[in-house]
């Protein structure tokens, strides 16, 4: 029988079965329920906004989206969004799921911490992003009930969570700083990272080849 949270089925074909498995095999239990707590609000989000989604792909995206910071998935030379993007794609190719679908898949986990952009676009790369920024930022926080808050965090507790996904982005960015050039990440390396200098825009262009 299919599981429910906060009256959203989570899908229970064999991709999805293979997908949280392959999750719960990689990831510590708090970047694990912290996933599936983005696949239920992001739902949420979306029925209550009216839109028409893929539940499939949309938990993939939820799914996979912060892979890049686990020890297995993570590399040193991209954006750990990339790292959990391009492993989604490869893991939706494996299942016959090809093009434009396993295209939308990765833009929504490549796009996940780019404010704004992703919430006008697909609706699985849009509600990633909802998902994601109601469960760390609480951004949203109202527009699901206080009821269906608290039977996701029954599923999936979140014990002293803002300071564990703190430790985690920190864990998985601090030998790659490169990376979080104009990106929100460069917050959590200058809070947590002793001598972390972050990058300047306009010190770059400044600074750049051309003579003026």
């Amino acid at each position: 029988m299919a599981e429910s949270i906060a009256g959203v089925q989570i899908p229970d074909s064999t991709l999805a079965r293979e997908a949280t498995e392959l999750v719960r095999d990689a990831a510590s239990p708090l970047l694990f329920d912290h996933s599936r707590r983005v696949f239920v609000f992001g739902a949420l989000r979306g029925r209550g906004q009216g839109l028409e989604f893929d539940p499939e792909l949309l938990y993939v995206g939820a799914m996979f989206h912060d892979l890049g910071l686990t020890e297995k998935f993570r590399r040193t030379d991209q954006r750990f969004e990339i790292d959990g993007a391009d492993e989604a794609r490869r893991f939706l190719h494996s299942h016959g799921i090809t093009g434009e679908p396993a295209d939308r898949v990765w833009t929504a986990i490549a796009l996940h911490t780019t404010p704004e952009i992703p919430l006008h676009m697909a609706p699985e790369v849009a509600l990633v992003t909802r998902g994601v920024e109601l469960d760390v930022l609480g951004i949203g926080y109202d527009a699901v009930s206080d009821e269906q808050r608290a039977a996701v965090v029954a599923a999936h507790p979140r014990p002293d969570f803002k300071n564990e996904i703190l430790a985690a982005f920190t864990e998985g960015l601090r030998d790659r700083p490169q990376t979080t050039f104009g990106n929100v990440k460069a917050d959590v390396l200058a809070h947590f990272v002793p001598g972390f200098q972050r990058g300047d825009f306009v010190e770059v262009i400044k600074n750049s080849d051309w003579p003026e």
